[in-house]
């Protein structure tokens, strides 16, 4: 009996998959448990226009994922902050504040994807990672300056 998976199945395969398996195997444990369908022709088919259209979608997802790359990796984030000995500033800048400048600018970044290099707690030039989906991450540019006055 062929079958096509609806859910991932153990010592079987992933969801979507195609199999040939026993007639019992399927009729009495995967059919009932809603873990498999009987494959027919129009079945596979239309599992086929499902990839496909999942595949388009992810494609153009992926596509905005790399425009917002490009985006935040030719911005710069600036911080002013008060300032005491040898440059210090007190306090911290933290992924929290990052994520509420790019959310000011339009961008709706998660602080959770927000990875720091190292703390920020000197004026100067620091660099964060922001993990982005889809294995793509991005580099912003973070500057630390004195408050003045």
């Amino acid at each position: 009996m062929k079958v096509i998976l609806l859910d991932d199945v153990e010592h079987l395969g992933e969801k979507g998959d195609v199999h040939e398996v026993a007639d019992g195997y399927g009729r009495n444990y995967l059919i009932p448990q809603g873990l498999a369908r009987v494959a027919t022709d129009g079945a596979v088919r239309q599992l086929r226009d499902e990839q496909q259209q999942q595949a388009r979608k992810e494609a153009a997802k992926k596509e905005q994922v790399e425009e917002l790359k490009d985006e935040l990796e030719d911005m710069q984030v600036v911080f002013t902050a008060k300032v005491g000995e040898d440059n210090r500033i007190f306090g911290t800048v933290t992924t929290q504040q990052i994520a509420v400048e790019l959310s000011n600018r339009g961008f709706n970044i998660d602080r959770r994807d927000i990875e720091l290099d190292e703390d920020i707690r000197f004026v100067g030039a620091y660099t964060a990672t922001i993990d982005l989906g889809h294995d793509i991450t991005a580099t912003l540019d973070i500057q630390v300056i004195p408050e003045s006055g």
